[in-house]
């Protein structure tokens, strides 16, 4: 049996207060994610920065990715630009202000996996 590639994709927008938490629920996790996706839509406050640093801080350069809108185009539009960049067989969505248990993605994968 293949391994299903597992993307992410987080919407952000002017969530500095919950991001970091988030991205490390997400970096922790027991099946780790392929490809994390960050998609901004045009944050005026430090979203975009902290999460270059955290993908600097945990080189994960490979896999994770940010992704910056021009201009505020709202959450629907910057879900499906994400959407549209993830190449994972599975695709997890990710509000700035969730916090994942660490075995979401591998519950989940083992469920759509045996059905």
């Amino acid at each position: 049996m293949c391994k299903t590639l597992i993307s992410v994709v987080v919407a952000t927008y002017n969530g500095e207060r919950f991001l970091e938490k988030q991205l490390d629920s997400i970096l922790h996790q027991t099946r780790p994610a392929d490809q994390v996706i960050i998609r901004d839509d045009g944050s005026t406050d430090n979203t975009v920065a902290l999460a270059e640093r955290f993908i600097q801080e945990h080189h994960l350069e490979g896999g994770w990715r940010l992704v910056r809108a021009e201009q505020n185009e709202g959450y629907c539009l910057n879900f499906l630009r994400g959407i549209a960049l993830a190449q994972g067989d599975l695709i997890f969505l990710s509000d700035q202000d969730d916090l994942w248990l660490p075995e979401k993605i591998a519950c989940m994968a083992q469920a759509m996996e045996q059905n």
